[in-house]
């Protein structure tokens, strides 16, 4: 096998497992410890995992956002399987808010036919809701530019004032111990106020946001019931003996 393509198998293991060690690289590379030891190095000085005792995990790269127009297109499937198992959970008569996110987005396709109020701090969402006859309420405040956000004491203030039957969280990150987070503050103490105003939250995310952490808190895992597309059988055993999970399968 050749460095790159070794390397490239490296990535592959850490992207699945958030951690790997080396004696299982090894293994499954049938290459020495040296061979493994100068490949973790020459990842971790490209920015691609860090090394840990044993082995190496995932990059955290804790303040990093994606814009909008990366998140769309990425997991497409995944996302609108969500997003439709999501869009279940509504009933007539709902009031529900919906983060903005990409995820999120999906569900709109979801909620024809369903006398509703939604009330989102997206622009895009918003534009979306209204093309559908959906009524809408958007936040007001200043307008994040790469996430189409609107976030600011302005959003705080009127989300403060009103209630949910049921709020639909996009989440950078879900982990056991930190809970949900993401990387803008301002945008966690939103996604906070939001839980906390509503009868019912649900976080919507991928199972690439497994066991991650990013900058700002939003919440405890228990506090929110998962939609995701899927779970490997360690993270639903550990997860759901804190909240209830629903898979997309």
């Amino acid at each position: 096998m050749l460095t790159d393509e070794r390397k490239q198998r490296i990535l592959q293991l850490v992207e699945q497992h958030s951690i790997v060690k080396s004696q299982d690289l090894m293994n499954d590379l049938n290459v020495s410890e040296s061979t493994i030891r100068r490949d973790l190095q020459e990842l971790e000085d490209e920015g691609l995992i860090e090394r840990i005792h044993g082995g190496a995990k995932k990059s955290q790269k804790l303040s990093y956002e994606q814009a909008m127009s990366e998140k769309t297109f990425k997991n497409i499937h995944e996302k609108r399987k969500i997003a439709a198992l999501a869009a279940e959970e509504i009933v007539e008569g709902d009031i529900i808010y919906l983060d903005a996110g990409s995820t999120t987005l999906e569900m709109i396709a979801f909620l024809n036919d369903r006398s509703i109020t939604v009330v989102t701090n997206s622009v895009q969402h918003a534009a979306k809701l209204v093309e559908r006859q959906i009524p809408t309420i958007i936040l007001g405040g200043a307008i994040k530019l790469s996430t189409d956000a609107v976030l600011g004491s302005t959003s705080l203030q009127q989300l403060s004032q009103l209630r949910f039957n049921k709020v639909f969280m996009g989440m950078n990150a879900a982990h056991l111990e930190f809970g949900y987070s993401t990387p803008d503050p301002e945008e966690a103490a939103l996604k906070k106020l939001a839980m906390k105003q509503a009868e019912e939250s649900f976080v919507l995310i991928d199972q690439t946001k497994f066991n991650q952490v990013t900058f700002s808190k939003v919440a405890s895992i228990e506090e929110a019931t998962i939609i995701t597309d899927a779970c490997d059988e360690l993270n639903r055993t550990n997860f759901q003996q804190i909240t209830t999970i629903k898979e997309a399968l």
